[in-house]
């Protein structure tokens, strides 16, 4: 962050991604009235989920970052945001059991909003139409005029990340969240026919919980029980809707990202002189940046220096997505680069969009076992690269969709058309990220383990 840099800047900078809006005073107005209402999120809170991330950096926590693929305006509603909600809260406990070590909850929520195509234009049913961006961009339904970019969709963008943000703290500390209750749910998902092998990690945590209470710890006593701490992250994309909500911290006097606690960088919007880089790199706020197989070395020593001049544990997270079988041929060339420039960062991975394929059926989807796949293989180098694999990124849902093939329930391609109701890329249902959250945490345990002794 410097002193010459303006929320403005990106203006002067390549753009990518990005819409180009028919009526320039359309446009114009709505900005100045989102740069009249107040922030989305606080700077103490971005600071505070900076300081959590830089832990994890060092071992000391883990990074638990999921929601939707693209937030709807159609399918907006308080039981779908407290249903995701309760999936990571029960990932999360999970999480904790396997690694020993705090979990921090951010969600891809209240603003994830706007998506990058790979094509301008997409073919429904023998018609061209603009391909559809995200709700806060243009219409999901196959007209013309649906999919013309209309700014008027970031005002109702941001009148639902702030009743999302609202629920969401309300359930966070109002006794949703409390550790028993949550717990108590994640028991049902164990009793299934077939989830022995995790059957026994639920009693264990169910012992932890049981002997805590004997010992007076429980949440009346401890209110880290029965409360939580909830982040919002999303891609920052569209960088209109980003610069007029970006204000200056009171106390700091930088400039932070009022749309969201965490921001993100998308694998093809990483461009080192381009305009998403160029506004990310002046906010307060932590960054992660997606890196795929094309992220070369030198350009990840560039966007470092970048984004983190200041080489601040927490600032920057490095997000890894490479696709099953591509982990061993990547992840260690950028271990590489970090290790050289001494860069201070925190490596977690999204085994979700290098793993998308086409079913027989026509759906896209993502079969589980490659999700499971990926992230083994992202532990697996880390441990033999003596680094530390600090968190994992999910596309998921809490409702009981059928977007991914595979997991307990065993999704089939033929199931795929029962409950498939993405706008974009396919999601996680609730029991296939608990499952997630089960198989991950035997990892944790088995790399902890793996640690203790080599220390012995």
């Amino acid at each position: 962050m410097t002193q010459s840099w303006t929320k403005a800047d990106w203006r002067n900078k390549p753009r990518v991604q990005m819409p180009d809006y028919l009526d320039p005073e359309a446009l114009g107005a709505v900005e100045a009235q989102l740069s009249k209402y107040p922030p989305l999120v606080f700077a103490g809170e971005a600071r505070r989920l900076k300081a959590a991330l830089g832990a994890a950096s060092e071992g000391k926590a883990f990074l638990l970052q999921g929601g939707d693929c693209a937030e709807s305006f159609a399918e907006f509603s308080a039981d779908n945001i407290r249903d995701t909600l309760r999936v990571m809260l029960q990932m999360a406990v999970v999480l904790t059991y396997g690694a020993k070590v705090p979990v921090i909850k951010v969600g891809r929520m209240a603003g994830q909003f706007a998506k990058p195509r790979s094509a301008p234009t997409e073919i429904i049913n023998g018609e061209e139409f603009a391909s559809y961006r995200g709700d806060i961009i243009n219409g999901f339904e196959a007209t013309q005029a649906s999919r013309i970019p209309d700014p008027a969709r970031m005002l109702q963008a941001y009148t639902q990340a702030a009743a999302s943000l609202n629920l969401l703290r309300a359930f966070s500390t109002g006794g949703f969240a409390d550790i028993h209750r949550v717990h108590s749910w994640t028991l049902g998902f164990a009793e299934h026919d077939k989830a022995e092998r995790y059957r026994e990690i639920s009693n264990r945590i169910s012992d932890a919980l049981d002997f805590m209470a004997a010992a007076g710890v429980d949440s009346s006593t401890a209110h880290q029980l029965s409360k939580v701490d909830f982040y919002t992250s999303h891609e920052a994309l569209l960088l209109e809707y980003e610069e007029a909500l970006c204000r200056i911290d009171s106390i700091s006097g930088q400039p932070v990202a009022g749309s969201g606690h965490m921001i993100w960088i998308g694998d093809r919007t990483r461009q080192p002189d381009g305009a998403h880089v160029e506004f990310a790199r002046g906010v307060l706020n932590p960054v992660g940046l997606k890196c795929g197989p094309t992220t070369t070395a030198d350009d990840l020593k560039v966007l470092m220096a970048k984004l983190n001049p200041e080489n601040e544990a927490g600032r920057l997270t490095l997000i890894a997505r490479f696709g099953a079988g591509k982990v061993g041929e990547n992840l260690p060339r950028l271990i590489k680069a970090v290790q050289e420039e001494g860069a201070k960062v925190l490596w977690t991975c999204d085994p979700m969009h290098g793993n998308t394929i086409k079913a027989a059926s026509g759906y896209k989807t993502r079969p589980f076992e490659s999700v499971l796949r990926e992230v083994r293989e992202f532990f697996g180098i880390h441990q033999a690269e003596g680094t530390i694999p600090g968190g994992v990124h999910f596309e998921m849902t809490g409702k009981d969709v059928t977007e991914c093939t595979g997991g307990l329930r065993a999704v089939s391609d033929e199931n795929l058309a029962d409950r498939y109701h993405t706008a974009c890329d396919p999601r996680l249902n609730a029991s296939q990220s608990l499952e997630l959250a089960f198989l991950v945490a035997e990892e944790l345990s088995r790399v902890r383990n793996a640690d203790r002794r080599v220390a012995m």
